[in-house]
């Protein structure tokens, strides 16, 4: 078994910034790729930044030129650094893991989640 857990959310005034963690601990054999969602009330869950072994990224549009992803893989660790926050990004922040607990195996984590609040 693995688990994810977040840190950093919280509460923002529209144009901060706030950067969130991900530790990952348990069973792993290697973590294949790492990434945030976010889920905002009433709405779907939806891909914020997503980043793979090779350190490759993938942004959603709305977060590209505001929010930076990045990973420690010694410490099993990505994260988020959100800047010029909008009101809109309010929601929940997951997240998730690719996870090889043993070679030929790949399974899927989730975080609890963090809040993160954005104040206009």
């Amino acid at each position: 078994q693995v688990q994810l857990v977040e840190s950093g959310g919280g509460l923002v005034q529209a144009g901060g910034s706030l950067r969130l963690s991900c530790v990952a601990s348990g069973k792993i054999f290697s973590i294949n790729a790492m990434g945030w969602y976010r889920q905002a009330p009433g709405k779907q869950r939806e891909l914020v930044a997503a980043i793979v072994n090779s350190g490759i990224t993938n942004y959603a549009d709305y977060a590209k030129g505001r929010f930076t992803i990045s990973r420690d893989n010694a410490k099993n660790t990505v994260y988020l650094q959100m800047n010029y926050l909008k009101p809109e990004d309010t929601a929940v922040y997951y997240c998730d893991a690719r996870v090889s607990p043993r070679p030929g195996l790949e399974l899927r984590y989730w975080g609890q989640g963090t809040q993160v609040t954005v104040s206009s």
